[in-house]
């Protein structure tokens, strides 16, 4: 009797724990790579949405480096291999992914981009795109630039990867905002591929080139340290002036100690959460926005202590 009994509670337990398992749908989070604060803040939104929804989980991955696109191509695949319940994706490259975002819409998969848009051919593929309006960013970093520097002289652009829907739209709309109000030369732009070391190195060796330079644009979080790190190491902090982008600590303390005149910040926070609460709302069949502006905010020294600034920096 205590055999057959223990039998049934073992039964039940394994029954529990496979109903439990099945109750935990996974929504898929892929992002360019997990190696700067802007992603693992991505990630702290979408596991606390994942948290607040009943009956989901939320996995976080990233290719090795924003130009791995066969490693960021392989991990949408391998989600859709695994009938994930829905992909947050933000994609490296607007071509590259499509196929994959394909593949998971063949498969029934609901996909919701963030930060990055794919091309035109890929819209039939997604049912939702989340991210700063890059281009109104970009144009509000170049007129920062400007109130700053006046309306002639020589600027330099650091940039990140080549290609990438964030940076099409950031930096095209940064350089034609300061084409169209004013006559400031640009230099670059010069791709760091969002490596600290490289804009660093890059920043360092324009200083050099051109003594005559009066300010500089950092387009993504570790371009941005990068360049205020070099800016400081030439000496030229408060002589040069500088414009970065996103909000963590190192980006923070150049503000503070005036070697980056602004910052703009995008809701990477939100980035995760909302991507996450959208994609469990498509696996649901619910009708989702097909587009939702998660917002940017110019930080100086002279707001970065408010309350709105410190809901966006992290």
């Amino acid at each position: 009797m205590k055999k057959i009994l223990s039998t049934l509670i073992a039964s039940t337990l394994a029954l529990a724990a496979s109903a439990a398992l099945a109750a935990d749908k996974e929504i898929a989070v892929i992002v360019k790579t997990v190696n700067s604060d802007f992603w693992q803040n991505v990630k702290k939104g979408s596991t606390a949405a994942a948290e607040a929804m009943k009956g989901y989980t939320a996995t976080f991955q990233g290719a090795a480096s924003d130009t791995d696109l066969a490693g960021q191509v392989a991990l949408v695949e391998n989600a859709v291999n695994r009938k994930v319940a829905g992909i947050v994706l933000a994609p490296s490259d607007p071509d590259a992914l499509i196929p994959a975002m394909k593949k998971a819409w063949e498969a029934k998969i609901p996909v919701i981009l963030i930060d990055s848009a794919a091309a035109d051919s890929g819209k039939a593929y997604y049912q939702s795109f989340l991210a700063t309006d890059n281009q109104k960013a970009g144009e509000l970093c170049a007129q920062a630039l400007i109130d700053k520097v006046g309306t002639t002289g020589k600027i330099a652009i650091m940039s990140f990867t080549a290609g990438s829907g964030s940076e099409i739209a950031r930096v095209g709309g940064f350089t034609k905002y300061i084409q169209a109000h004013s006559k400031l030369q640009i230099v670059g732009p010069f791709y760091s591929n969002s490596q600290m070391g490289t804009a660093l190195n890059q920043t360092t060796d324009v200083l050099a080139a051109n003594p005559d330079l009066k300010g500089l644009f950092g387009a993504n979080e570790p371009t941005a340290i990068g360049m205020g790190r070099a800016i400081t190491q030439a000496g030229k902090s408060g002589k040069v002036a500088a414009i970065g982008f996103d909000g963590n600590g190192d980006l923070q303390g150049f503000v503070k100690d005036g070697t980056i005149e602004a910052i703009a910040v995008q809701s990477a926070y939100e980035m995760g959460h909302l991507g996450v609460m959208t994609a469990v709302e498509a696996a649901e069949g619910k009708k989702v926005p097909s587009f939702r502006d998660t917002g940017v905010l110019m930080v100086t020294k002279k707001n970065i202590d408010t309350p709105a600034a410190k809901n966006v920096l992290y």
